[in-house]
């Protein structure tokens, strides 16, 4: 009888392992299909992502090849280009979709601060496929007409749009998934996919983007990085924005140099920037025509095309040529004052009201004050390139006031791991010089205008009703 209750239990004993062991993986079946449900829509919109960006990419190619090409046959052709096309890009987001005008991450930022259920249904003013589709094509317009725009601030609003399409196509019975982490991840995905960047990417979620803890929704961020940057690396090949510049190892004398290089950018940087949201103000308060409007936008395309014939193409796009030229020392025919020519360029571009980035332009501009620093002072030739990329960094990060984003983006653009800790200090430095003299970035000044004018009735409409 004792064995036969000994044989008992030993069975009872296996069985119940047996069952614990089902169980548990039933479980762990359960949680893995309910983590790929979920992450499922994130997936998608970051391959839908990743395709938009790269076409978006080779549109903006080709628009500067179009633009450089007429530009070498035909010398006097900024004077009808830019006009012509400073006005159609402005026109295009008239008349078909306001908030695609600027740079985009204003509006992202928006929309993220809007993802709340009071407010959702707010968020298609800023994301939605028609602001995508206009977006991509007024900033093609501009640059036709040798916009000094970048692509990377409309990728974004791009990626927004398609994470929020996305979003708003999910069944009822779908697993719940939040707005705001479904945007906060497009963003992600959209600077992966624009710098191919994807470290750069992760960080802008975790600097800009939110004040959520990452632990949240991580590794909807990674995986939707990872799927973004796979599939632009795919179709375009595994690229670096800017290939290898040299860079020699400097001991702690050369750092009152970085220092110097990097506090000049970040005043300028932040300067750009007061100046891109004073035109802002300016023209809401003197422009109250259409026909002003239209005349402001066909005076900057006039004074931008005085400048491309006087000083050359350096002016126009994105600045990628100009940051390789420099770079790479091809500097015979840059003038020391470029670092005000791209300034002006850019600003003028983006003050005229139509659709365009200030990410590569900025990257350019500080590439320009690096330019200038290291030819007026006594550095050895190896060691320009490190004075250039910090002044990079540094401007960019004043700009949007992310410095870490900053040095991991033209880290990840050049692969010059050796100058990780000089990139760091240029962003650090520069955030602080931007910080004292203006607390708020570009972004955020406009995020939050766009949200006050959204959000706050205006006396007018007040006295109306």
């Amino acid at each position: 009888m004792k064995q036969v209750i000994q044989q008992w239990l030993l069975t009872a004993r296996k069985l119940l392992r047996a069952f614990r062991t089902w169980l548990r993986v039933k479980i762990v079946r359960q949680e893995i299909g309910e983590f790929t449900a979920k992450a499922l829509p994130f997936w998608i919109a970051s391959f839908l992502t990743a395709l938009a960006a790269v076409g978006y990419a080779d549109l903006f190619n080709w628009a500067e090849g179009v633009y450089l090409h007429w530009l070498s046959v035909f010398p006097w052709v900024p004077f009808v280009a830019a006009p012509v096309a400073f006005c159609l890009s402005r026109w295009l987001v008239v008349r078909f979709a306001p908030n695609a005008s600027g740079s985009g991450i204003p509006q992202l930022m928006a929309a993220i601060d809007l993802a709340t259920p009071r407010h959702n249904s707010l968020i298609g003013r800023f994301l939605s496929l028609r602001i995508g589709v206009v977006k991509c094509l007024s900033s093609t317009v501009l640059l036709l007409g040798g916009g000094a725009i970048g692509r990377e601030g409309p990728t974004l609003q791009v990626a927004g749009s398609i994470f929020q399409i996305v979003h708003s196509f999910l069944p009822p019975f779908w697993y719940k998934i939040s707005r705001k982490f479904m945007l906060i991840t497009g963003g992600a995905a959209g600077l992966a996919a624009a710098f191919n960047t994807p470290l750069g990417g992760i960080v802008y979620v975790v600097e800009e983007l939110t004040r959520t803890h990452l632990s949240y929704f991580r590794n909807y961020v990674f995986t939707a990085v990872i799927i973004a940057g796979l599939t632009a690396q795919t179709l375009l090949g595994p690229y670096l924005y800017l290939v290898y510049p040299k860079v020699a190892r400097v001991g702690l004398e050369f750092e009152w140099m970085v220092a110097l290089a990097s506090v000049g950018a970040g005043i300028l940087g932040c300067y750009f920037s007061k100046a891109l949201y004073a035109s802002v103000l300016w023209k809401e308060k003197h422009l109250t025509t259409g026909g002003r409007h239209w005349l402001f936008t066909l005076g900057a395309g006039l004074v931008f095309a005085a400048l491309v014939f006087f000083f050359g193409p350096y002016v126009t796009g994105s600045g990628k040529e100009v940051m390789n030229d420099i770079l790479f020392h091809n500097t015979a025919t840059i003038p020391l004052f470029l670092v005000g020519l791209r300034f002006a360029g850019s600003f003028l571009s983006y003050a005229s009201g139509g659709a365009g980035g200030i990410f590569a332009p900025s990257l350019a501009t500080g590439a320009a004050w690096g330019f200038l620093v290291s030819e007026s002072l006594p550095i050895d030739p190896v060691n320009k390139n490190l004075i250039v990329l910090v002044s990079m960094v540094a401007f960019l990060s004043a700009v949007t006031r992310s410095p870490f984003t900053s040095a991991v983006l033209v880290l990840e653009m050049t692969d010059r791991h050796s100058v990780i800790f000089h990139l760091m200090l240029a962003g650090v430095l520069s955030n602080l010089v931007a910080m004292a003299i203006d607390r708020h970035s570009f972004y955020e000044k406009m995020k939050e205008r766009m949200l006050h004018r959204l959000l706050v009735p205006s006396p007018d409409a007040v006295k109306e009703t």
